[in-house]
């Protein structure tokens, strides 16, 4: 994969991602159980790195300490996302400040100076998606078309999208 297909993927995804506001981040714990949890997701960056706000004594930091890969799965509009990575719980003030909404405060009622903030950092090592833009009447149509000529129902578009990292 050329590094100009990389950056297009990314570019998808980055599209694909964009509004969206909750994604289920899955970790695993000490039981080899893997945990999934509603998470509030920043936009990605052009990295594929993706952030979020944490509490420095939950569960996930443990789960993220002790094993760094982690899964984030979207859905939105009509599109669906799976991006396998690797975290890290980051201690950035600063970027902390560039990402902070006030309404975060129900969950860190001292805001930016709250000790138990930090930051959970998804570096993307790989992802998935699965578009359909036509919605539901496409894959109706697709599944018709389908039925009628005994060929797979064509619906939408699916892409694996590589981090510029990998190689």
């Amino acid at each position: 994969m050329t590094n100009t297909q990389k950056t297009e993927g990314l570019e998808k995804l980055r599209t694909l991602l964009k509004g969206a506001r909750i994604c289920m981040l899955t970790t695993q714990d000490e039981h080899s159980n893997l945990r999934s949890r509603p998470m509030a997701m920043q936009e990605m960056e052009t990295d594929g790195d993706l952030w979020f706000f944490t509490g420095r004594h939950t569960p996930k930091v443990d789960e993220i300490t002790s094993d760094h890969r982690v899964n984030i799965s979207v859905i939105h509009g009509n599109s669906y996302i799976s991006i396998s990575g690797t975290g890290s719980v980051v201690k950035d003030k600063e970027k902390a400040a560039e990402l902070w909404n006030p309404a975060y405060k129900a969950w860190f009622p001292k805001g930016l100076e709250d000790p138990e903030l930090v930051l959970l950092k998804v570096s993307m090592d790989m992802a998935e998606y699965w578009d359909n833009p036509g919605g539901m009447v496409t894959t109706v149509i697709a599944y018709a078309k389908s039925l009628a000529t005994g060929e797979r129902p064509k619906i939408g578009e699916n892409g694996v999208v590589n981090s510029p990292q990998n190689h």
